[in-house]
C-alpha cells in the first residue's frame, strides 16, 4: 500500500472474556504509525457490530453467520461451574451434570453457551446479564455454568470454580467482513494472532532491517581490507616470515655481492710485510 491508501486506524472489536493485549503489543511493535482502536462489545452485538462496519475485525464468540462473515477459530474454552467457596462440591477436582442436577443452575439472558438441555433446575426468572448471575451465586441462589474466560473476568474472593466436562464449549474466532480479500490491515492482524514473523512473506511486505552502527563497522572493515590488505601483504611480510622472493633474492644477492667485494678487497690491498 501506499502512504496514501493505509488507514489511519485499525477498529478491533472484542467480547467480554477475551484479552487482545498480547495481539495488541505486537501491532504497536510492528506498525508503530497505525493506531489499533480497541472497540468492546457484547458476545450477542459483536457480530451485527462488524457486519455494519463498526470495527475492522473482532475477536468474537463462535457461531456467526458464515455468510456475512469470515471467521478464523483460534481457541476452545472449558466450560466451568461458578460456586460459592464454601459449597460442598468444591472438594471435587471437577464436577459432572449429574452431581449439579439438584441445584439451581442460573441461566442469564447473554448465555454465551448452546445449550440443548439446561442442566440442573431452573431459577424462577432469568438473569439479565452474566454479572447479575455472579451475584446471585455469592448471595447463594445458584450457580452458574460459563467459559472460564468469563469466570474469570467475574472473580470474587467469595467464588471459586470447578471444570465440568460434559458441558457445551465456547469457541473464539478472529472476524471480519466478509470480501474477496482481506483488506490489508485485517490480514495484518491475522498473521500476528497466528504467530507469523514479521518477515512472513505473506501479509505485508516484509520491512528491510536497519543494519546496526556495529554491523556498518564490521562492513566497513572487510571493504578496507580487500582494497588495502594485498597490497600491504607485498610490500611488508608478516612479522617472522620472510618474503618467499624477498628473503631468497636479499639473501643470494648478500652472498654474490660479498663474496665478490671480499675477494676483490684482498686483490687490491698489499700484503703486510
Amino acid at each position: 500500500m501506499t502512504g496514501s491508501d493505509i488507514p489511519s486506524s485499525f477498529r478491533l472489536a472484542y467480547v467480554p472474556g477475551v484479552t487482545p493485549t498480547k495481539w495488541v503489543r505486537v501491532w504497536h511493535e510492528r506498525l508503530p504509525d497505525t493506531p489499533l482502536e480497541l472497540v468492546r462489545a457484547t458476545a450477542a452485538d459483536a457480530p451485527g457490530l462488524l457486519a455494519d462496519g463498526g470495527a475492522d475485525a473482532g475477536l468474537v464468540r463462535l457461531p456467526v453467520d458464515r455468510d456475512v462473515l469470515a471467521a478464523i477459530p483460534l481457541y476452545t474454552e472449558t466450560t466451568v461451574v461458578v460456586i460459592p467457596k464454601d459449597h460442598v462440591a468444591t472438594a471435587a477436582e471437577e464436577l459432572s451434570l449429574a452431581e449439579l442436577a439438584d441445584e439451581i443452575v442460573l441461566h442469564p439472558l447473554d448465555d454465551v453457551l448452546d445449550w440443548e438441555t439446561l442442566p440442573g433446575r431452573p431459577a424462577v426468572e432469568r438473569p439479565a446479564t452474566t454479572a447479575d448471575a455472579i451475584e446471585l451465586v455469592a448471595a447463594g441462589v445458584g450457580v452458574l455454568l460459563v467459559p472460564q474466560s468469563l469466570a474469570r473476568l467475574h472473580h470474587r474472593k467469595d467464588l471459586t470454580y470447578r471444570p465440568v466436562p460434559e458441558t457445551p464449549e465456547s469457541r473464539v474466532a478472529l472476524s471480519w467482513p466478509r470480501a474477496d480479500e482481506a483488506p490489508d490491515l485485517v490480514e495484518e492482524f491475522i498473521g500476528i494472532v497466528r504467530g507469523r514473523t514479521v518477515n512472513s512473506t505473506r501479509g505485508r511486505a516484509a520491512t528491510p532491517q536497519r543494519p546496526t552502527a556495529k554491523a556498518k563497522e564490521k562492513a566497513k572493515g572487510n571493504r578496507a581490507g580487500t582494497g588495502g590488505g594485498q597490497g600491504g601483504a607485498r610490500h611488508k611480510p608478516a612479522a617472522g616470515r620472510k618474503s618467499s622472493s624477498g628473503g631468497r633474492a636479499g639473501g643470494q644477492s648478500g652472498k654474490r655481492s660479498g663474496g665478490q667485494s671480499g675477494q676483490s678487497g684482498k686483490r687490491g690491498k698489499p700484503r703486510g710485510r
